[in-house]
């Protein structure tokens, strides 16, 4: 289970003095978080600062936009590692990222931006041969830590590739930060909230489930079945569903092609009581998965 100090948010709601952390399950997540962080970021008076060695054009939110006149204007800032946090013998350096960073918001006010969007992606650091960089890139994250927690201007986002190291590891990274970012709800009207997940691939399903939302939430579903495979539906933090909802999932079960399913994560006990009692638990496509909340 995650500490209850963490913030979740989605990525829209990244605010100035939050420094975010990212620990993607592939491309199609970290697009879909760190495309609109850098996109919001050019739709707005924002500075955006990204620090990577792939080509502008290439990374995530930029692939079809006019990046001219944000380049021009300083407004977007691709850095490269070397000119950013290596140093003469193309070894990473914490303390040479940290001070290119400070620089880019010292110089966002002067430059006519209200705020200043920071991201860059570590996995390469992992993945690097030799010895760990663990601890070196704890280190670096506690500094951006403080110099990003209490500033007005300043927004960060730390990716990482889950998959690029130990559980252990991602664990003592993820605690550097306060805030984890995810993706912006697929649905929410402050009663019902539906979030797409990508480890395991589905939905998370928040709030209450009733008949003015059966609609949207039969939608969301068939969308979320339409790559193959297994759709987990992550039902931790549900608090009300009706019964015309839980015949809605079972419905949506039987109509599955034989090879795929869904499957109930972290089912509440009283919903799984009345699941029991009609019978639905025997209907194919219909299973149900792991307990024990979100890990």
């Amino acid at each position: 289970m995650e500490p209850t100090w963490f913030a979740k948010r989605p990525v829209s709601d990244v605010r100035p003095g939050d420094h975010g952390w990212l620990a993607y399950a592939g491309p199609g997540e970290r697009d879909r978080v760190i495309g609109t962080f850098v996109r919001d970021g050019l739709h707005t008076n924002e500075k955006v600062v990204y620090v990577t060695d792939a080509p502008a054009e290439g990374l995530p939110g930029l692939c079809r936009l006019d990046l001219d006149g944000p380049r021009r204007s300083g407004q977007l800032r691709v850095l490269p590692r070397r000119a950013a946090c290596l140093d003469r013998r193309g070894r990473f350096e914490p303390a040479m990222l940290l001070d290119t960073l400070g620089r880019e918001v010292d110089a966002a006010f002067g430059e006519g931006f209200r705020e200043v969007r920071l991201t860059t992606d570590f996995t390469w650091l992992l993945n690097e041969p030799g010895r760990s960089r663990l601890t070196e890139m704890l280190g670096c994250e506690h500094g951006l830590g403080e110099a990003v927690s209490p500033s007005t201007m300043a927004k960060a986002i730390c990716q990482v590739d889950r998959n690029a190291c130990p559980r252990d590891e991602l664990v003592a990274l993820r605690n550097a930060h306060e805030v984890l970012v995810e993706v912006d709800p697929e649905f929410d009207d402050g009663i019902l909230r539906i979030i797409r997940t990508f480890d395991p691939a589905g939905l998370r399903v928040e709030g209450e489930l009733d008949a003015a939302r059966h609609a949207v939430f039969a939608e969301e579903l068939t969308k979320a079945s339409g790559d193959r495979g297994p759709v987990h539906l992550d039902l931790s933090r549900l608090g009300f569903i009706d019964l015309g909802g839980l015949n809605l999932l079972a419905h949506h079960a039987t109509e599955l092609p034989e090879e795929d399913a869904l499957v109930l994560d972290n089912l509440p006990p009283d919903v799984e009581v009345v699941i029991e009692m009609v019978g639905w638990h025997r209907l194919p496509g219909l299973s149900r998965g792991r307990t024990g909340g979100v890990a």
